[in-house]
């Protein structure tokens, strides 16, 4: 059924019975089979998909996966390069560094969902509000947005750091609350355009509550650039934090961040390459991985290609 088809259901108009409908040219698949059909044709989508459900799988099972702790240290190991005992490799202090990037799945991965769910949360409803109800509110949240994207991301985040500390729930914090400019002003976008409709002024002339029409009318038809802009957002988020990590904001040692790795490996790119190599590595494939799940999505949800 769709919008328009329940807007006139709720109102108590019976539509059109089976015996003048027509005859049925088919049985319609539902949306999530379509786009699934649509999502597996892109075959990078398909790559992208199964190395983080991979991640996801090594995230979980890290301590079963890892052969040693993140702080468990090796004798005599100092800055080695790969090897049967030590896959990636050892750090400065003689950990296993295949160990810590396993471990530093969990936490890049909490760091960029749990960061991407605040900003789209906060993003959604300054955006929708934006967006439906127009003339003050859109004026004073987009110019709130304004200024946000006016400082310097690296300055607002080393501020607000100062305040919530240099942690992994920190750099949540950071990420959750200065991401959310770009998705409210697509929210907007969308609310924009969508209030104009037909059957959002049918539900209006029916009386239903403004709240009710944003969130059943107006937000599922708006929810395709939310969904891609999500899953990109993810991967964006893991590279923030990676940045973070790198300029001493992230989080701190015993944490294993890939971030914090890359930034403890700047100084030995000559004489032990391996330590920059596969947390850098990690972060690369993880946040393209991210891409092209986000295209992939961005082609299956377009209704032009259905």
């Amino acid at each position: 059924m769709t919008l328009t088809d329940q807007t006139v259901a709720e109102a108590g108009v019976e539509g059109p019975s089976e015996a003048t409908a027509g005859p049925i040219l088919g049985e319609a698949r539902p949306l999530r089979v379509d786009v699934w059909r649509r999502f597996r044709r892109n075959k990078l989508a398909m790559v992208g998909l199964g190395f983080l459900v991979l991640l996801t799988l090594l995230a979980i099972f890290a301590p079963l996966v890892a052969p040693y702790g993140i702080t468990e240290r090796s004798s005599g190991a100092f800055r080695q390069g790969p090897s049967a005992d030590h896959w990636f490799g050892t750090d400065g202090i003689g950990r296993d560094v295949f160990s810590r990037v396993i471990f530093g799945a969990r936490v890049s991965l909490r760091i960029g969902i749990l960061a991407t769910l605040i900003s789209l949360s906060i993003g959604l409803v300054l955006g929708a509000i934006a967006g439906f109800f127009g003339g003050i509110a859109d004026t004073l949240i987009m110019r709130l947005t304004d200024v946000f994207l006016a400082i310097p991301y690296i300055v607002l985040a080393v501020a607000i750091a100062t305040v919530f500390g240099r942690s992994e729930n920190a750099v949540i914090l950071i990420l959750g609350l200065t991401g959310w400019l770009s998705i409210a002003r697509i929210v907007r976008a969308s609310f924009l355009s969508l209030r104009r409709m037909e059957y959002v002024e049918a539900a209006r002339a029916l009386g239903f509550s403004k709240l009710r029409i944003m969130a059943r009318h107006i937000l599922p038809n708006a929810l395709q650039p939310i969904i891609i802009y999500g899953t990109i957002a993810v991967g964006s988020v893991i590279l923030s934090e990676a940045a973070l990590s790198f300029v001493g904001v992230g989080p701190q040692e015993p944490t294993p961040a890939w971030g914090l790795m890359v930034s403890q490996a700047k100084g030995s790119l000559t004489s032990a390459p391996h330590l920059l190599f596969f947390p850098g590595g990690a972060i690369f494939l993880t946040v393209l991985s991210f891409v092209f799940v986000g295209d992939g999505l961005r082609d299956a949800l377009d209704p032009k290609l259905k």
